[in-house]
């Protein structure tokens, strides 16, 4: 735990002396929920309906800006080289980048999603559904993204390549996160939703980081 956390610290720190990456992640995020509104129309019974979908989208898209970086500054100075030769196990280490990484872009998103959220008129009750459901499932984003940056590292054109291995992987993450919240909102409780998206972090919280380390060593190979 004490790799891990420190992982997790130098990452941070790091990240807060690149502002501009987390910033552009948040703009791109604000400025994709805020469009959709003005080319759909006034029209509110529509925008509660495409609300959450919308949302879930826009978190989507901006996690994976913010991908191509997780691995790639490591791997230009070296870093990844003589993390290969600590005694902690390199999954371990992995899961600390992982864990910055949502830090730095999927924790912004769940912040603010609420205030995105006001301009679909979600009710506070959908809202905090919507707020549950990011918590759940942009670590699960930021888990599986580990692994199509591992394994396009050091590849030209790699975050073209990321985003075709890891986009199909997003789909069932994607249909369960705004599942919930359109069942919430819709009477029919979005309980099993929530469920499903908890079972998906612990499945990708025991195998992401090992498969993510796994790539790393066939990418430095």
């Amino acid at each position: 735990m004490f790799a891990v956390t420190g992982m997790v610290r130098r990452d941070v720190i790091l990240a807060m002396r690149r502002r501009a990456d987390v910033l552009t992640t948040l703009f791109f995020f604000v400025i994709v929920a805020a469009l959709f509104p003005l080319g759909i129309g006034p029209e509110m019974a529509t925008l509660r309906i495409m609300g959450p979908g919308v949302l879930w989208v826009a978190a989507l898209l901006a996690s994976m800006l913010s991908l191509g970086r997780m691995f790639a500054a490591d791997y230009a100075d070296g870093t990844l080289e003589q993390m290969l030769v600590l005694p902690q196990p390199l999954s371990l280490l992995v899961l600390g980048k992982v864990v910055a990484h949502w830090l730095g872009s999927g924790l912004p998103l769940v912040l603010l999603s609420p205030v995105l959220g006001l301009q679909y008129g979600l009710a506070p009750d959908v809202l905090k559904v919507l707020v549950i459901s990011l918590l759940l499932g942009t670590p699960v984003l930021s888990l599986i993204g580990a692994i199509g940056a591992a394994l396009t590292l050091g590849l030209r054109g790699g975050g073209v390549l990321v985003a075709l291995l890891v986009l199909p992987l997003y789909v069932p993450v994607l249909i369960f996160g705004a599942g919930a919240v359109e069942a919430h909102s819709s009477g029919l409780g979005g309980e099993g939703h929530l469920s499903l998206l908890g079972a998906f972090l612990l499945m990708a919280l025991a195998l992401s980081p090992w498969a993510a380390a796994t790539a790393l060593r066939i990418s430095l190979d």
